[in-house]
């Protein structure tokens, strides 16, 4: 449940941010996972508000936006969502693949007062 760790790193980064921003109350929190980070929302919304417990994020609603994997081709240069977890090139079928998206962890905003 790699979730609960996640959550606990980006609870800190949005606590010092929001520090940094002079907030009191964070808001909204808006978070970008690409698929292969394999994060279950409801379980890292769970983990994230225990994190965030009794401090300015609190209240704080949790936007988690989930990319697609992305590939590219080596052989013939396609780029292609995968789907259905089928990592082969719809064009040539090959599978020397480059993963262009769906690796992504960050934070898009925190918004608060």
């Amino acid at each position: 449940m790699h979730e609960l760790r996640i959550a606990e790193d980006l609870a800190a980064i949005v606590l010092e941010e929001a520090k940094n921003g002079g907030l009191s109350k964070v808001s909204d929190v808006n978070i970008t996972f690409g698929q292969m980070i394999q994060i279950v929302p409801d379980i890292f919304r769970f983990a994230f508000r225990e994190a965030v417990s009794g401090t300015a994020a609190e209240e704080a609603e949790i936007n988690i936006e989930i990319t697609p994997v992305k590939m590219r081709c080596a052989a013939c240069g396609n780029d292609f969502i995968v789907n259905d977890n089928k990592f082969e090139c719809r064009s040539c079928g090959s599978t020397d693949l480059e993963i262009i998206q769906g690796k992504e962890l960050f934070i898009k905003s925190i918004e608060g007062e």
